[in-house]
């Protein structure tokens, strides 16, 4: 590391982050600006139409939420001072050149500032359209390391990508790049200019239908990218566009020192800036939400596969270190962060938590009753959730026109209302598949020699803290991550 030291590194540096309003963004954000203030600037990229609309969105987005709030206590009336000094937000798009930056000024003025790229703008969204998705998380990959390129004290690109991007595959995943090309089922033929063409051409034909609506363009751009994905070996849009993304940063890279960061399912902060901050709903939250509130009759999962999560604050502690440790190292590292090999988690562990928590700690309905939750049932196959669901609402419906008892209890509305519900759980239980019954184990070695060399700097291994191993799982999720969803995320 720099001077050996992380904070070191950080003071009177330029960094620039895309996606900058996102989960995981302003936790790097707030962490930087709240450990290192004398950070030189952080010009925050944000989707808006000027630089006026991206400080609203920054100040509503970001500032005015709880995590701010230690730094509000740190500087009072100071804070928009210290923000204004430290801080720009800027108007832009990863998906355009340039980053879509208009004022040609203040391009020159980053290339010429910028130390260190970070990279977290991306749609996550598993069943995105395939042309926004590669817009963003393939080409829009490129776009950002085109733009560090020409920074030329540029230090680091550090790109945040996923732990998925090795799809289904079972057993032990290293930390080892995926080159331009390259499907996980081995099939020839993978290229993102080709993908780009089938995109144009399949949005050409159904311009060209007239009985096209906004609505079944959008559904057929979806389909496209399941389609594709599925078609070189990745189970979803996200993870395929993911990983095209991280094939063109690795071509593209020459000598610019590069960091690929692969966290698993993100969750609530373990601790810093409080314990149990959350922002909208995680892939596993929707089923604590789903089952708090009454509304979940069953668990879908094998209860004794492993579940990789780990806490938000330990994947920003992890980025900021890994800025440290390669700057002006050319050259490539991938790190894994989660807890599968470190500290494993088994999908029962979850279930056990929450019934725990929402029987001691039960949701109050609207109308001021509590919600009483029982141990549900769990299909730990996809042949029993079918062998359910055919039971309960498929066999019920066929045939009917009217809504009985049976689909009563999980929906409401008309008949088309109904089969399209079902429709759309069934297409949701297909994308999530991949993660209830995972089979991988994603190896952390590059990370756990990371850890090790933060650790000889005993002030800053507690500042910067990202080991797995000292989470109590139970303890987390009864004390810190269900008590954070309830407040921060159940509406």
């Amino acid at each position: 590391m720099e001077s050996g030291s992380i904070l070191d590194f950080i003071d009177n540096k330029t960094i620039l982050v895309t996606g900058a309003t996102g989960f995981l963004a302003k936790i790097f954000v707030e962490k930087i600006l709240r450990v290192q203030p004398n950070v030189k600037k952080l010009y925050l990229l944000v989707r808006a139409t000027d630089a006026k609309s991206a400080m609203q969105r920054f100040n509503t987005e970001a500032v005015a939420k709880d995590l701010f709030k230690t730094l509000k206590e740190k500087y009072g009336t100071n804070l928009q001072s210290f923000l204004s000094e430290k801080v720009t937000p800027i108007a832009g798009d990863i998906t355009y050149e340039n980053l879509g930056i208009k004022d040609s000024n203040l391009i020159q003025e980053m290339w010429k500032s910028v130390d260190v790229v970070v990279n977290v703008a991306a749609t996550t969204n598993f069943d995105e359209r395939y042309d926004i998705a590669l817009a963003l998380n393939t080409f829009g990959a490129r776009n950002v390391y085109n733009f560090a390129a020409k920074c030329v004290k540029i230090k680091l690109l550090l790109h945040v990508s996923t732990a998925y991007v090795s799809g289904e595959t079972p057993g032990l995943i290293l930390e080892t790049p995926y080159r331009l090309g390259d499907a996980l089922n081995g099939l020839d033929g993978l290229d993102i200019n080709v993908e780009k063409k089938i995109i144009e051409e399949k949005l050409k034909e159904l311009s060209a239908d007239e009985t096209s609506t906004d609505k079944s363009i959008t559904l057929a751009m979806k389909d496209l990218g399941i389609e594709r994905a599925n078609k070189f070996g990745w189970p979803n849009t996200y993870v395929f566009t993911k990983a095209l993304g991280e094939m063109v940063l690795g071509h593209l890279k020459g000598d610019m020192p590069l960091v690929i960061l692969r966290p698993t399912i993100i969750l609530s902060t373990y601790k810093e800036p409080f314990p149990g901050w959350i922002e909208g709903i995680r892939t596993i939250d929707s089923l604590a939400v789903g089952y708090g509130k009454g509304r979940l009759a069953c668990f879908l999962g094998d209860p004794e596969s492993t579940i990789d999560v780990i806490p938000a604050d330990m994947v920003a502690n992890a980025m900021i270190a890994t800025m440290a440790a390669h700057a002006n190292q050319p050259g490539e590292t991938i790190y894994h962060v989660g807890s599968s090999v470190s500290n494993p988690l088994k999908y029962k562990g979850i279930q056990k938590s929450g019934y725990n928590y929402f029987s001691k700690n039960p949701w109050i309905n609207k109308d001021g009753t509590p919600v009483i939750v029982s141990e549900v049932k769990v299909l730990s196959s996809m042949d029993s959730f079918r062998r359910y669901f055919n039971l309960r609402y498929l066999l019920p419906l066929q045939g009917l026109k009217v809504v009985n008892s049976a689909l009563c209890h999980a929906f409401s509305g008309t008949y088309s209302d109904l089969k399209r519900k079902i429709n759309f759980v069934l297409r949701v239980v297909e994308l999530y598949k991949p993660y209830l019954f995972s089979k991988s184990f994603y190896d952390d070695m590059n990370t756990e020699k990371l850890r090790q060399v933060v650790k000889e700097n005993e002030v800053e291994a507690n500042i910067f803290y990202f080991d797995p191993k000292t989470i109590d799982w139970e303890d987390y999720f009864l004390h810190t991550h269900l008590p954070g969803a309830v407040k921060h995320v159940f509406k």
